[in-house]
């Protein structure tokens, strides 16, 4: 039988927080949203390296920071899709089991968002 949220450790209980019943225990995140983001970052990880190859073919500076702002909107995005889920999940379920570090911590991670 497994433990009950009250009998974990904290870093049980964030493992826990962001995975739906059947998964993983051990896991942070849904495996659906984890396929999601690395498809994502997979892309990204596509249009970085064509950014790396337009440069050293000297292409013209404007169509490289063309392609630049894309990866930086897709990469927004990434971090956005996160935050939502980790807003619904985590955040929540630790507000809901009235963890006091959980509000410290969210407003860590939103300050080095928006620097």
């Amino acid at each position: 039988m497994g433990k009950t949220a009250e009998h974990m450790n904290p870093i049980e209980q964030k493992k826990m927080c962001c995975v739906e019943e059947g998964e993983d225990p051990n896991a942070y995140m849904p495996d659906e949203l984890q396929r999601n983001l690395m498809n994502r970052m997979s892309r990204i990880e596509g249009q970085v390296k064509g950014v790396k190859r337009m440069i050293d073919r000297n292409v013209y500076c404007d169509d490289i920071l063309t392609q630049m702002s894309a990866v930086q909107s897709a990469l927004h995005s990434v971090s956005r899709l996160l935050l939502e889920s980790h807003i619904n999940t985590c955040v929540m379920d630790r507000l809901e089991n009235k963890d006091p570090e959980i509000v410290e911590e969210f407003m860590t991670t939103i300050s080095k968002m928006i620097k």
